[in-house]
């Protein structure tokens, strides 16, 4: 708990000046790392915009939702893993401070699920968790890795012929299916740590942000996809490939999935990779290469398991309203 220390002068009886100490306790601020997911389509990235803008980002609707907790400050999310625009989420996370108003009580980490879900309904956002963290914790920069998955679908002549649970959600190549064998040859490349020039895009953090990066993991593996068996399309096959580092440049993996689904359709070879690698430079990707956004999904956010211990039970917040009363009583 902070404390505000303000000095005054009073006069004694016998008229020395003397000096009298006045604590003064600052609103309780708890800290909470949250998981949630999101549907990508109808959002502008995960970032939040201005509110002028006509498509707003995820975390514009995450701190409209959090307003409605009545805190004393406003509520910033701080998002761990930025995603573009028709990026999806199955789990992001971002870390609040939480003020409340003196002589109120913590939320429980169950409160703050219910309620943000119920504010976020009419959005393709969920919560998933809350789990209270000490205020030392950082989302972004705790963050021991992040998975992404990638998803691709083979076997259709156009786009339109995708089944209609499937739009949005992967990418449709119409251009034959894959050669995993190929794709896993060149993954090898990619992992290790390497300069990944070539594997960024141009943004404004370009000059500021070190071209290398750690690829612990990249794998290449069929998928059942979604409601497939359902599907009277015999010829169409779903493939995932998966890639975990402990953090990724702008683009970087829509870079990787682009060239390795090329060299699954043998439009480009296997050691065309590590040749990418060593040029390290993003003018040498080759064009028309990048896989679009809409197939890429964040699908895990890893913490050290004591970086997010606080020593706090569940229990002692919020001990009177867990479950029995509306939010604005708690």
């Amino acid at each position: 708990m902070k404390l505000n220390i303000r000095f005054s002068r009073d006069c004694s009886s016998d008229g020395t000046n003397t000096v009298s100490e006045h604590a003064t306790t600052a609103p309780p601020t708890t800290r909470y790392l949250i998981y949630f997911q999101y549907f990508g389509t109808k959002y502008s990235g995960v970032k939040a915009v201005p509110p002028t803008q006509a498509v707003l980002g995820v975390q514009n609707y995450l701190e409209k939702a959090a307003e409605r907790l009545r805190p004393s400050a406003p509520i910033k999310f701080v998002v761990s893993s930025r995603t573009d625009s028709g990026v999806h989420a199955l789990c992001n996370t971002a870390h609040v401070d939480i003020e409340r108003k003196p002589g109120r009580p913590p939320f429980s980490e169950n409160i703050l699920v219910k309620s943000l879900n119920q504010f976020l309904k009419s959005e393709a956002i969920r919560i998933l968790g809350v789990r209270r963290v000490p205020e030392t914790f950082h989302a972004r920069f705790s963050a021991l890795s992040r998975t992404y998955v990638y998803r691709v679908a083979t076997g259709c002549s156009y786009p339109f012929e995708m089944p209609v649970f499937e739009q949005n959600l992967c990418w449709a190549t119409c251009r034959g299916h894959l050669n995993p064998t190929a794709m896993r040859e060149a993954a090898v490349f990619l992992v290790g740590s390497h300069d990944f020039s070539t594997f960024r895009s141009a943004n404004d953090e370009q000059p500021a942000r070190s071209p290398f990066r750690t690829l612990m993991r990249a794998e290449i593996r069929p998928s059942s996809g979604f409601f497939l068996h359902h599907s009277q399309d015999r010829e169409l096959r779903f493939w995932e490939l998966e890639f975990q580092g402990q953090s990724f440049l702008y683009k970087q993996v829509r870079r990787m999935a682009g060239v390795l689904v090329a060299v699954g359709q043998n439009r480009l070879q296997p050691h065309y990779v590590k040749g990418l690698l060593e040029a390290r430079d993003l003018m040498a990707y080759p064009p028309n290469t990048i896989a679009p956004a809409h197939g890429l999904f964040l699908k895990e956010v890893e913490y050290r398991e004591d970086d997010l211990e606080t020593g706090t039970t569940e229990a002692e917040l919020q001990p009177s309203c867990l479950d029995h009363r509306p939010l604005e009583e708690c």
